[in-house]
């Protein structure tokens, strides 16, 4: 029986990486629910037709191209470099795993916000159907932290003072429960207020 959420499925024998992606795709497309497997056929023993996507490390995919040549369109190649790109797998979209975190969800989020028309084929969100929980001010603040002005750059940017900027920085971590620029840009680009285009 298939989820009632449109499903992701991850494919690589490095459980410790999978289980990390599997944590990034669930912050970023809340909607979607994630499966990992260890190789292909474990995938091909639950029902592979039900996944929207398949990311799956190079190695698995070398192991069973024809498989995920026949599904190109839903696969997702997992590599640490360009250089480590067999020349059989160059026809793959690929997500370069060994970016820094920043990059890495900058990365996701694009592949989320162009594969998905910027996210209108995909189920409304938790999170998008919440009422406005910042004000006019922090949405602006974050914002400009999402695309990586620094306090002093925002405080210029907005005429206002130092230690304001940093209370909007503080207020909107607390009011959003995220640590971090790279959670806060997840929840910028998924809510529409910052395009993935300008970060």
């Amino acid at each position: 029986m298939y989820s009632k959420f449109p499903q992701i499925s991850i494919i690589d024998s490095n459980t410790l990486a999978a289980i990390g992606l599997k944590s990034i795709l669930q912050n970023i497309i809340p909607m979607m629910s994630v499966e990992i497997f260890n190789s292909t056929q474990d995938l091909l023993n639950a029902q592979p037709d039900k996944f929207y996507h398949y990311f799956a490390s190079a190695n698995i995919i070398l192991e069973d191209k024809d498989f995920y040549l026949s599904n190109i369109k839903k696969t997702i190649m997992l590599t640490s470099s360009s250089a480590d790109i067999n020349q059989q797998l160059t026809a793959f979209h690929c997500l370069y795993t060994d970016k820094k975190e920043n990059e890495l969800i900058k990365s996701l989020l694009w592949l989320e916000q162009m594969a998905h028309s910027e996210g209108r084929h995909l189920p409304k969100t938790n999170a998008m159907r919440h009422a406005k929980i910042l004000s006019d001010r922090e949405i602006e603040v974050m914002s400009l932290i999402v695309k990586g002005l620094i306090n002093k750059e925002i405080a210029d940017k907005l005429n206002i003072g130092l230690s304001t900027v940093v209370t909007h920085r503080h207020n909107i971590m607390e009011k959003l429960q995220v640590k971090s620029v790279s959670a806060l840009t997840i929840y910028a680009v998924m809510n529409g207020y910052v395009n993935i285009r300008d970060i």
